[in-house]
């Protein structure tokens, strides 16, 4: 009986530590639920957002290459790598400021071709 009562005790000491260092792991991990994500589509050559504004604050762009040539999207000193045609990426920017920020394609032409505008941060 002893010995089941200390293996017992043993092992509710173990789930509670084990619950502690998850509840602690949980508290670390960055929300994914907090701020704006905003889908962002272009090819050639616009970009279409879901949305042009946004409260300030972290602000998701997951951008789809919905062209047929490679493209990257600019904002706030930020940038996406050039992905090809078809691919995803997400680049996550804080905008703590309100105000407008241009945002524009950086493959050379692109821009100029039609690919820019301006979000505006609330």
């Amino acid at each position: 009986m002893k010995r089941q009562t200390k293996a017992l005790a043993i092992a509710t000491a173990l789930a509670a530590s084990l619950a502690a260092v998850l509840a602690a792991a949980a508290l670390a991990r960055p929300s994914h639920t907090s701020g704006t994500t905003i889908q962002v589509r272009g090819g050639e050559f616009f970009f279409k957002l879901s949305a042009t504004s946004a409260p300030h604050g972290t602000i998701t762009f997951k951008f789809k290459n919905a062209g047929h040539v490679a493209h990257a999207f600019k904002i706030a000193g930020k940038q996406t790598p050039t992905i090809e045609p078809g691919k995803t990426t997400t680049l996550v920017v804080k905008l703590t400021r309100p105000g407008k920020y241009p945002f524009k394609c950086t493959v050379p032409g692109h821009a100029q071709a039609g690919m820019r505008g301006v979000f505006k941060v609330t």
